[in-house]
């Protein structure tokens, strides 16, 4: 089984697959599923095109992480999840003031903060998440008044298959107006 874990930068995933990764290894209720980090893989195999000075980014080659994904089951953490085969997608949420105001705290560009906040607002990785895999595959979690433990709790709902699929339920488009 593969479950990827997507959303705009700065929703919480990598803290919450921290968390949910030491679950997994602790509890033998739960699935063997080892979290895959996708941004570090990216970073140590090299499996980007080219560096955004703009952006102040690396341009990710998605046909080489494909590749490195091939036969791996587990979780798949990163913003760009959503691009890769999943049995199940969640997409984590939040509301674009909160989402820019962590953006800014862990050092982005206002810049950055800002295209990021309005990307949440406009639903584009939950929109595509749905045009990749269905509405039958995606979950999505508003972290925007969670601790990082209740993230992990409704991941974990996603894993196991306690949660029903879900998507279009959060709303953040008074952000724009």
């Amino acid at each position: 089984m593969r479950v990827a874990v997507t959303g705009t930068p700065g929703t919480g995933k990598t803290t919450a697959t921290d968390l949910l990764e030491e679950r997994l290894a602790e509890d033998d209720s739960l699935p063997d599923l080892e979290v895959i980090h996708l941004n570090r893989v990216l970073e140590r195999e090299g499996l980007y095109t080219e560096v955004d000075a703009e952006r102040e980014s690396k341009v990710a080659d998605l046909d080489a992480l494909a590749e490195w994904l091939e036969g791996r089951e587990g979780v798949v953490e990163s913003h760009l999840a959503h691009h890769f085969e999943a049995d199940r997608v969640a997409v984590l949420r939040c509301e674009p003031e909160r989402l820019e105001e962590r953006l800014l705290e862990r050092g982005e560009t206002e810049a950055k903060a800002a295209e990021n906040a309005e990307s949440e607002a406009l639903d584009v990785v939950l929109s595509e998440a749905v045009e990749e895999h269905g509405l039958e595959l995606v979950y999505e979690i508003d972290t925007t008044d969670r601790d990082p433990d209740g993230v992990a709790d409704a991941l974990e709902a996603v894993v196991t298959g306690d949660r029903e699929p879900s998507a279009g339920e959060v709303d953040f488009m008074g952000y724009l107006t």
